[in-house]
This record gives C-alpha cells, sequence and structure tokens, in this order.
C-alpha cells in the first residue's frame, strides 16, 4: 500500500492513546491546564467513573473567542512563547491535550476573561470541531468531557469498575494538590465529596504540611521529618517518615520535580537507598519530596503522560536525596513512631482485635511526645563511658569486664535518677524476650533481640567506615557445605567478607572453610550464617554498589549476632541496653523496620483502668 498523510481525526485517536489512557489521565491533562492558567480553586466533577462525565472548573485567567477554537487544534499551546523546550516552567507544553480528548469524546469548553463582559462555548465531538457560542459562565474555564471513547468504543472494554477508575482520578488529583497547597481543590462522584480542600495558608512548609496532613493522615504529620537540603543549584524539600511509619507497597511515596508530580526510577530508588538500613525489602517508607532544578538541568519531554523525566546529572540527584534523607533520620535518633504506642493501646482496650505484626506499626495516632532524643541530650550522658568501638558492658564484654561494669551500673540503676533516662530503669524480663522499663511517668517495653541486633549493626558500620571490622580466629576452623552455586557465590565475595571480619575459603566443590568470625558476634552459628550469606547474595547480586551490598550483609551478620529472644538478662545487663539504646542512633527500629521499644504513659495507662 502506498504512503499516505493520515486524516486529522486519526491523528487525534492515535494521540489520545498516548494522553488519555483513562478517565484519570484526563483529569490531569485537565487540572493542570487549570493550574498553568493560575487558578485558586478548582473544581472535578466525574460520573460514572469518568465514562459519562469530567467536569473541570477553575477561576483561572480565561480565554476569548479566538483562543478557543485554537485551543482545540493540535499542537497549539500558549506555554512555549520562545519556542523553547529546555526552559519549560508549566506542566503542560505540548498542546495536545484538548484536541485529543475531543477526538475520543464530546468536549464542550466554556470560558471567560477576567476582564471580558460574556463568555464563550466551543463544543468539539469526535473529532468534529463546532463554533464559538455565547455562554454564561463567571471568570475563569470549565470543560466538560461527556462519553468519554464514545469514538472509539475498544477502548471501553479495558476501562475498570467506576469505583476503580474514580480511586485513579482521586490519587491524580491529590498528587496534584499536594504539589500546590496554596490552590483550593474539590473533588466529587456526583454524590460525594471525596476530595475537599481550601487553600493551605502560612509560610512554605507551614502550609504544605496541612496539606500533607489532609491527605496523608495524621499519623503522617505526626511522625514526619523535615527535608530542607541544597546542593549545587538543586533544592530537596519535603517531608519523610520514621521508618516505623512504614506500608507493604509504595503507594503512599508521593514525589516531585518542580512542581510535577512523577513515578521516576532513579528517585524511588534513591529513597531505597536511604532507607536500606532501616526496613526490610518489602516495606516502604512514607514520604513527601519535592525537587526543585533549574529547568535546562531535567527533561521534561520524555514520556508521553509527562510521568517521567530525565536528569542532566542524575548522580547528584541521587546523593542528594539520599544524603538528606539520612541525615533526616539520623537527626530523630532513638526516636521511633508515635503509632507504635497506640496499636499497642488498643491492644489492651476490651473493644480492639489483636494488633496485626504485618506492619500496621503506623495505624492510629496517639499523645506519645516527640523529645525522646531531646531528652536524651539534655539529660545528662549514659551510665557509663562507651568503650571504643561502642561495645555493650555486660552483654558481649568479658566475663572480668562484665561484672565490674555490672556492679557500676546495679548502683544506677537503684537510684530514683536513673527513672528519669528516656527509656528508665529496668525492672523485669517477660517471656525472656521482652525488657520491661520504668521511666518517670510510663513504661517502656523493649524488645531485646531487635534492640540489640540495631545496636550490633551501627557498631559494624563504625568498624567498617574506620579500619575494618575485628575478627576472632576460631579454635578449629568450620567446614560448611552447601550447594555448589551456593558456594561459589561465598567463595567469589570473599574480599569483601573479609573487610566484615569473616574469612573464609573455598573447600573444594560444595563446601567453604570459616577461619575467622567478627569479634562482635560472639558465639555465632557459623553453619546458618554461611547459608544466610549465600541466600542473601543471592538475591542481591550484581545490581548494588560495592559498599551497599556490604551494609546489607551487616545486617545478616547483625541478626547472627544479637541477643537472642529466650536469653535471661540481669538487671545489669538489662540496664546496659537501656543505655547503649539511647546513645545510639536509628536505635528505635531495628533493621527490618520493626519498633525496638514501646513506650506508655502512665495517663493511659490510667484510662485503661478508669482512673481517668
Amino acid at each position: 500500500m502506498p504512503i499516505r498523510r493520515l486524516p486529522e481525526t486519526l491523528v487525534n485517536q492515535i494521540a489520545a492513546g498516548e494522553v488519555v489512557e483513562r478517565p484519570a489521565a484526563a483529569v490531569k491533562e485537565l487540572v493542570e491546564n487549570a493550574l498553568d492558567a493560575g487558578a485558586r480553586h478548582i473544581d472535578v466533577v466525574l460520573r460514572d467513573g469518568g465514562r459519562a462525565l469530567i467536569a473541570v472548573t477553575d477561576d483561572g485567567c480565561g480565554m476569548t473567542p479566538e483562543e478557543l477554537t485554537l485551543a482545540v487544534e493540535r499542537h497549539a499551546t500558549s506555554k512555549l512563547p520562545d519556542d523553547d523546550l529546555v526552559h519549560i516552567s508549566s506542566l503542560g507544553f505540548r498542546g495536545e491535550a484538548l484536541p485529543s480528548i475531543g477526538a475520543v469524546a464530546r468536549l464542550t469548553v466554556t470560558s471567560r476573561p477576567a476582564d471580558a463582559e460574556e463568555a464563550w462555548a466551543l463544543s468539539v465531538e469526535g473529532g468534529k470541531l463546532g463554533k464559538p457560542q455565547p455562554a454564561a459562565h463567571p471568570k475563569g474555564t470549565r470543560v466538560e468531557v461527556r462519553d468519554l471513547f464514545f469514538a472509539t468504543p475498544a477502548r471501553l472494554k479495558f476501562l475498570k469498575t467506576a469505583r476503580t477508575e474514580v480511586s485513579h482520578a482521586q490519587d491524580t488529583v491529590n498528587r496534584l494538590a499536594m504539589a500546590h497547597p496554596q490552590v483550593g481543590f474539590t473533588l466529587s462522584d456526583g454524590e460525594r465529596k471525596l476530595i475537599g480542600l481550601a487553600p493551605a495558608e502560612g509560610a512554605l512548609f507551614e502550609g504544605r504540611l496541612k496539606r500533607l496532613s489532609a491527605l496523608m493522615g495524621r499519623d503522617f504529620a505526626d511522625n514526619a521529618l523535615a527535608i530542607d537540603a541544597e546542593r549545587e543549584g538543586i533544592r530537596l524539600t519535603g517531608y519523610v517518615g520514621l521508618p516505623t511509619l512504614n506500608r507493604g507497597n509504595a503507594q503512599h511515596q508521593y514525589l516531585f520535580v518542580n512542581g510535577r508530580p512523577v513515578r521516576d526510577k532513579l528517585l524511588y530508588g534513591a529513597l531505597r537507598g536511604a532507607y536500606q538500613d532501616f526496613l526490610a525489602r518489602d516495606r516502604h517508607p512514607l514520604v513527601a519530596l519535592f525537587v526543585e532544578l533549574p529547568p535546562e538541568q531535567v527533561d521534561v519531554n520524555v514520556h508521553p503522560a509527562k510521568a517521567e523525566v530525565r536528569f542532566r546529572d542524575p548522580g547528584l540527584v541521587r546523593g542528594l536525596i539520599v544524603s538528606a534523607c539520612k541525615h533526616a533520620l539520623a537527626q530523630a535518633g532513638h526516636r521511633a513512631s508515635t503509632t507504635v504506642s497506640e496499636t499497642a493501646l488498643g491492644a489492651f482496650r476490651p473493644q480492639s482485635g489483636p494488633a496485626s505484626y504485618q506492619g500496621n506499626w503506623g495505624g492510629q495516632r496517639t499523645t506519645l511526645p516527640r523529645g525522646l532524643a531531646e531528652a536524651t541530650a539534655a539529660y545528662a550522658a549514659p551510665l557509663y563511658a562507651p568503650q571504643p568501638g561502642g561495645s555493650l558492658p555486660g552483654l558481649d564484654a568479658a566475663p572480668a569486664a562484665a561484672a565490674a561494669a555490672a556492679q557500676t551500673l546495679a548502683r544506677g540503676a537503684a537510684e530514683p535518677e536513673a527513672e528519669r533516662f528516656p527509656l528508665g530503669a529496668a525492672r523485669a524480663q517477660l517471656h525472656g524476650t521482652y525488657v520491661v522499663a520504668q521511666t518517670a511517668d510510663g513504661i517502656v517495653i523493649v524488645d531485646q533481640h531487635a534492640a540489640h541486633e540495631r545496636l550490633v549493626y551501627e557498631r559494624m558500620k563504625q568498624q567498617l567506615g574506620e579500619s575494618g571490622v575485628k575478627r576472632q580466629m576460631l579454635l578449629l576452623p568450620e567446614v560448611v557445605e552447601l550447594e555448589e552455586s551456593a558456594a561459589a557465590r561465598i567463595a567469589e565475595r570473599t574480599a569483601e567478607l573479609e573487610e566484615l571480619g569473616l574469612v573464609v575459603e573455598a573447600f573444594g566443590p560444595g563446601a567453604v572453610v570459616v577461619r575467622e568470625v567478627p569479634a562482635l558476634l560472639g558465639e555465632v552459628d557459623v553453619a546458618g550464617l554461611i547459608r544466610d550469606l549465600a541466600d542473601e547474595l543471592a538475591e542481591l547480586g550484581e545490581a548494588l554498589a560495592l559498599r551497599e551490598r556490604l551494609e546489607h550483609v551487616c545486617g545478616t551478620l547483625a541478626c547472627h549476632g544479637s541477643v537472642r529472644a529466650g536469653r535471661r538478662l540481669n538487671a545489669e545487663e538489662m540496664n546496659a541496653l537501656l543505655r547503649q539504646m539511647e546513645a545510639t542512633p536509628h536505635s528505635g527500629q531495628c533493621n527490618h523496620g520493626r519498633p525496638t521499644y514501646v513506650e506508655l504513659k502512665l495517663a493511659d495507662i490510667e484510662k485503661l483502668f478508669g482512673r481517668r
């Protein structure tokens, strides 16, 4: 067949296949147009999930009749005054949205500029353009999209239920509302108001946190750490949640570049790198981060829906995100999410069901104060001076040294002042797993294995960054039999493992011999450790950089070297654990994001018994 030019209507229908994938995509394009028009209030209405009606009304600058006619033509836009595709400062710029929507639906645009005496309306039905007609409308623009995909009925078969399509549209509006807190948004489905957001008042951070709190929940606002960092002209602002406030998917990770919501693999990867010390791989933090940089340093014209971007210097952006997030998390000290104690209190209440372990450490809100880390700094220092390398007296010191430390700690724990420490004075151990401590105004329950795992991990990282992890030679080298592929993985990583204090050699096909182990681990199940490391290396493969691989392996080593659940601790050992937690960053959660302790305030406990 000869090559021919396609009809304009068919061209627009093809473009609609890229731009208008579903009703939410049409909502995104229309709301972005309203924002570019300077709107302060935007109202969105959907019926039948957007199939029957999508209506977007704004109070922006409006359009004249001549501009209306141009607006529905392909590649007509007001957003590239100098024909410059590099310095793009608007959300839209291609001029494809309205003609693409008009090609597959019944489109009506009604608009009135601020200085005009009357409004004008223009209709496009399946690509057929009408003439502008006088209409009644206040300042601004209203776009109505009826019978979406009526001109391409095959597309209707790929739409989901009305509820699902509305949820996608709601997510789209939420993301745009986060990026523009100064604008009010409403969304309804014709029967219920799903979003009702007034313009946020106050400075940037104050207004943004109010908007994020309204959309992500009060839990996020109570457990969010502010981010404000800049490097070489690139600024990163926003909020990241504490590791103990996490979810099983990444749906609550909101990322923006120059006010544009994006789903960018580079940015998500940077977040994983920032939280890799604190969360298991199947848990995800709650974050809302905003990257601002000169337009010439980012290309937003690389994706049909503008959902992805390309940075001129991706390494710089990734490094900024990782370092800023890690710095904020380090500043949080041993603080844990306020939702942890509320979940625990909920389990005590008769009307509450058992709390789920699967991860609603972030379920409800409580009044747990946010100043534990600050209280640690304000109230003197731990009862003992940390030994070189941060070893924990009474837990992994030599027997004679442990006895001496025990006497010192016993005297300190007996004094009433011990209860003034943020994590209090140890009073009991339950089920060989949980340490119960009394504070000045409540009690603290500590998971000894999770807490000591974090302490060992942080000490291994410190030694790794200084001079390498100290090693301890085994009296009798231990041979560990593995599958040949697993043994080969271990043998290929001997140099890296030696940095971590683990000296391993190949010992024929399907076996390795272990000669030295990290001194921090004490007595350890060598065979179990090697098998876990082999599995860990199989999963990591070559995807991570050397240092990141080592830190993952550090986590596995720390888990094997920590105080196990079931081990009986005396009062001195328990107090030593509490003091070291107060002096160690990130001790509020283990390496997998689980909380290491729960604090219950006396006032909350008294309410359980009807005393308040």
